[in-house]
């Protein structure tokens, strides 16, 4: 690799091994055009998982559309009404068609985000003493939030835990569990927010077979790979829009069977979710199918943006992006794992697989310093956003992987239920941690191997062979 006027070449070494990267040249001239603002700014983007990126022509699209028509609130008859109407409805069934789901045995709910979907499930679903929740460690906290609403529905709840260094769930321990007890619901995540681990999707017919309900986080799953509910069968998967494409915010999904879906009880009604209902006397009907679990107004004017996004998408093809984020992935471990400092120390360690097999574009590492010890993420935060980096740094959401990747028992976590301790360093302390999580790079649509080596070669020359400290660093308010 060499860089003249802050241009990085493409390696001799990586085209050599990586001749799959050729199909996906296109991708290139994407990232010239409708992604050149990257490099207008010198911005090395490596946080495709916390959100795509969106393509110039999505803005576009969205000017025009709202440029040439008025649209007005869904819940009515008027001209305004159905042109937001209309427009609401062909995105739901591009949804649909996206995941190759028959519409007479799917909906799909539109929500503000995955997050939302989720809530949905937990507030709605029948927990009781006779059911239970079944969780794997690797889970976002969206996720892992629903044990709340199987606490207060006195229904237990139950972890499987990831197995170090690639933190993937064993299936045995899984059915094994699976076939404990009572039923109810399982959930887990198609692709690690943290790890990049993808998860088998067989599970979703073993847990099923089982007798449970099956809720599928595929969040991080869906940038870079297809999910055919024709093929796999889960009862509830959930979404973030801006994660596939980077634009709109604020909009998400739930994509539900049917059959499941009249399994779950609402709390509560509000405005668009009813048939009727009285105050003189207190009774209403809910609404059929989606429309009782979207409350109030949707976001009608965006909401349009997704059918762009996914014809935007589709008209590149996954399969490509997710070549190019493989190729990618794979270089980049590969040169991330050989840094070594001046003694031959390793310069990083990585959580999770070293290799391209069943994970996807996310990579959680942390660098080390020549004694060893881990670099503080808030120093790298701090010194990667100054040469216009980003990424993302913490524990993402995803606490229970990163206990098993740091290694902490659950007797060293049980000092937490009685420590008295106000910040976010103090409880790092009491449970011995050196740092509050891992480096997250993950690539997406968007990414070169220029990109690789800038980022490499910044690492190379920000901390081989230095001794770091945390002088001078904020105290943490957050994982």
């Amino acid at each position: 690799m060499t860089a003249e006027a802050g241009v990085f070449h493409e390696p001799e070494e990586f085209l050599r091994g990586n001749p799959e990267y050729e199909r996906t040249r296109r991708l290139d001239e994407l990232r010239r055009t409708e992604y050149g603002y990257l490099d207008e700014q010198g911005h090395l983007y490596l946080d495709y998982t916390g959100a795509g990126l969106a393509a110039r022509s999505q803005y576009r699209a969205h000017e025009e559309r709202l440029a040439g028509t008025l649209f007005g609130n869904p819940h009515s008859m008027s001209p305004t009404s159905e042109a937001a109407t209309d427009l609401v409805e062909r995105a739901r069934a591009r949804v649909l068609r996206h995941f190759n789901a028959d519409p007479a045995d799917h909906v799909a709910i539109f929500t503000a985000n995955a997050t939302g979907a989720a809530r949905l499930v937990g507030e709605a679903y029948p927990f009781s003493r006779k059911s239970r929740l079944v969780l794997t460690f690797d889970n976002h906290n969206s996720v892992n939030g629903l044990r709340e609403f199987a606490r207060r529905g006195h229904a237990r709840t139950t972890y499987i835990p990831t197995r170090a260094p690639e933190l993937r769930v064993d299936t045995g321990t899984l059915a094994a569990e699976l076939a404990r007890g009572r039923r109810g619901l399982f959930a887990y995540p198609a692709q690690s927010n943290f790890s990049g681990v993808r998860h088998p999707l067989d599970w979703i017919d073993l847990a099923r077979q089982a007798g449970y309900d099956v809720l599928l986080d595929a969040a991080a799953f869906l940038p870079t790979a297809r999910l055919d509910l024709s093929a796999v069968h889960p009862d509830f998967v959930i979404a973030s829009w801006y994660k596939l494409f980077g634009y709109p915010t604020g909009v998400g999904c739930l994509v539900a069977r049917k059959d499941t879906l009249a399994k779950l009880v609402r709390p509560w009604f509000s405005g668009g979710t009813i048939q009727a209902v009285s105050v003189g006397m207190p009774w209403h009907t809910m609404a059929p199918d989606e429309a009782a679990f979207e409350d109030g107004t949707l976001n009608f004017l965006s909401i349009p943006d997704v059918q762009f996004g996914l014809d935007w998408l589709d008209g590149i093809g996954v399969e490509v992006v997710g070549t190019r984020v493989r190729c990618l992935t794979g270089w980049f471990l590969a040169r991330l794992t050989a840094l070594r400092h001046g003694d031959g120390s390793p310069m990083v360690e990585v959580y999770g697989p070293l290799d391209t097999r069943s994970r996807g574009g996310t990579v959680a590492f942390n660098f080390l310093d020549l004694d060893g010890r881990v670099v503080d993420e808030r120093l790298v935060a701090t010194e990667t956003s100054a040469a216009g980096i980003s990424l993302r740094t913490g524990c993402f959401c995803n606490p229970g992987v990163g206990e098993d990747a740091f290694g902490l028992s659950p007797n060293t976590l049980r000092a937490l239920r009685h420590t008295r301790t106000n910040t976010l360093d103090e409880y790092l302390e009491l449970i011995g941690l050196p740092s509050a999580g891992a480096i997250r790079v993950s690539f997406g649509l968007a990414s070169t191997v220029a990109d690789v080596e800038r980022f490499v070669t910044f690492a190379e020359h920000t901390y081989r062979d230095r001794v770091t400290n945390v002088a001078g660093l904020p105290p943490r308010d957050r994982c």
